[in-house]
């Protein structure tokens, strides 16, 4: 799709036509829903890593193209800026032992990755944001070689009509204009797919909404925003801001940014795809002239593929993927919460904590969405990415009440929600081995109120105290960082000492 990408038309005739191919996208995919021929779920997940380069000495490293070539595999993939990569994972059936397969398959890949690399004085890390990327290391000429991140800046930049603004107020204050989106490219994500059928979307989406704070709170790794301290996990606010092409005085006015949580509950796929529609407009085309109810009537499937590069320029949190495969189409769930890292055995354990997770949620007979405000997701969320591990999140009271209580993150993962991950694990057929190893990681995380973030923060901190200075600290904690990851520990498990 990549090559046939062309600017979105911003003359007003331009628009409309360009609305009216998404509109009967819309219209093919509502009858698409209605009908039988989505694929029967066969319990997919599926996983990507967006990745950085940095050199030895921990600073940023803008060479991907070179390390690509090095590797020559299709599994990785440029990203939006030089210093990062991306490496997909192939579907795999959650069952079984698949939490260890994959494990072994993500470290195999990345260490031979991180070999290639090396070979141009590189080295691969897993880490939310670089905490030694610099403002100045990310403009327009940091963007990947490719036509398509190119003609994407363009475009946001032309929507927005001036610089875009980055202020990020946490223990530190940092403020800076860009006149590119080129400072989205210092956010890396883990991104879990789920496929699920038409009537079981909603639950799903709704689950992975309800549990995205969490999610963050235990998993934060994203402490440094261009050298501050910032919020316990940073790339929220960076990526909204990167990406808002909403002028000051149409933000003001109510529109939505396209780095969205969402404002409801759902009740179908739909919703969210005609949301997008409605809220904004699109900034790109494939120049594909596909009649989507036409090709239903000779009975085909339409590709949608105006709805689907639409649906990936509006950066939810989790995002509704329509796909056709071999012929058949299906829906996931696009869960882009996680930071990357720190380690094969941390990404492990939040993919089966959120796996488990929305499993038992989506199929209880009393949904947590039924009881839980949207209101109060949205503010759990932005409480997780502020404060991390030591996050109060507001939480159904058991039983039948229908108020909410004020918990601690750790305390209702380790008395409620492990447990629910766990039998949502069993749920899937997931060995017992395999779910009583990694959960295990995330309620150690809790007992020690240790993750990435405060790891990072913590050292970051005794380096300052031992004579080092800013930029001395940040590149020492990083090397340390890239060094532990390396050994696979889990980071609840690493010194915050500068030596070994």
């Amino acid at each position: 799709m990549g090559d046939k990408l062309i600017a979105g038309e911003f003359d007003p005739s331009g628009r409309r036509r360009q609305r009216v191919r998404l509109r009967q996208c819309l219209d093919g995919l509502g009858r698409l829903l209605a009908d039988k021929r989505f694929d029967r779920p066969k319990n997919l997940m599926g996983l990507e890593i967006e990745l950085n380069l940095a050199g030895a000495d921990g600073l940023p490293r803008m060479m991907n193209a070179e390390v690509l070539e090095r590797i020559g595999s299709h599994d990785f993939q440029t990203e939006l800026g030089q210093c990062n990569l991306e490496v997909n994972i192939v579907p795999h059936r959650l069952r079984g032992r698949v939490l260890d397969q994959l494990s072994e398959e993500l470290r195999t890949g990345l260490s031979y990755a991180d070999r290639k690399a090396r070979e141009v004085s590189s080295e691969i890390v897993m880490i939310g944001i670089l905490p030694t990327l610099a403002a100045d290391d990310l403009g327009s000429t940091s963007l990947s070689y490719d036509d398509r991140y190119k003609l994407l800046n363009e475009q946001m930049l032309a929507a927005r009509g001036e610089d875009f603004l980055i202020d990020i107020e946490g223990r530190e204050r940092f403020t800076y204009a860009s006149a590119s989106i080129a400072p989205e490219a210092a956010c890396t994500s883990v991104q879990l797919h789920l496929q699920v059928t038409p009537a079981r979307f909603a639950d799903a989406w709704n689950a992975a909404q309800a549990v995205a704070a969490v999610q963050i709170a235990i998993g934060a790794n994203s402490p440094f925003v261009f050298g501050h301290e910032a919020w316990r996990e940073s790339r929220p606010p960076l990526f909204l801001q990167a990406t808002d092409v909403r002028p000051p005085e149409i933000a003001a006015q109510g529109a939505r940014p396209r780095t969205w949580f969402g404002e409801r509950w759902i009740g179908s796929a739909y919703e969210l795809f005609e949301e997008n529609l409605r809220y904004f407009p699109p900034l790109l085309s494939t120049g594909e002239d596909e009649d989507p109810l036409r090709v239903l009537d000779e009975g085909g499937v339409p590709e949608l593929q105006e709805l689907a590069l639409h649906n990936g320029t509006i950066y939810r949190w989790n995002r509704p993927v329509y796909d056709v495969v071999d012929g058949v189409p299906h829906l996931r769930v696009e869960n882009r919460v996680l930071p990357a890292g720190p380690t094969v055995t941390d990404v492990i354990a939040n993919a089966a904590f959120y796996y488990g997770l929305v499993r038992a949620l989506a199929e209880e007979s009393r949904p947590v969405w039924s009881r839980l405000p949207f209101a109060a997701a949205a503010a759990n969320f932005d409480a997780a990415c502020r404060h991390g591990i030591d996050a109060v999140l507001q939480w159904p009271k058991s039983g039948r009440s229908a108020s909410l209580a004020r918990t601690s993150a750790v305390r209702l993962v380790r008395e409620e929600l492990l447990p629910l991950a766990a039998s949502g694990l069993d749920s899937w057929g997931v060995e017992p081995a395999d779910r009583d190893r990694y959960l295990g990681v995330i309620e150690e995380r809790c007992k020690l109120r240790v993750n990435g973030a405060s790891w990072q923060t913590a050292t970051y901190h005794r380096a300052l105290a031992g004579g080092l200075d800013r930029d001395a600290a940040l590149a020492a904690m990083t090397r340390r960082y890239c060094a532990l990851m390396r050994t696979d520990a889990p980071v609840h498990t690493w010194p915050t000492d500068l030596s070994g």
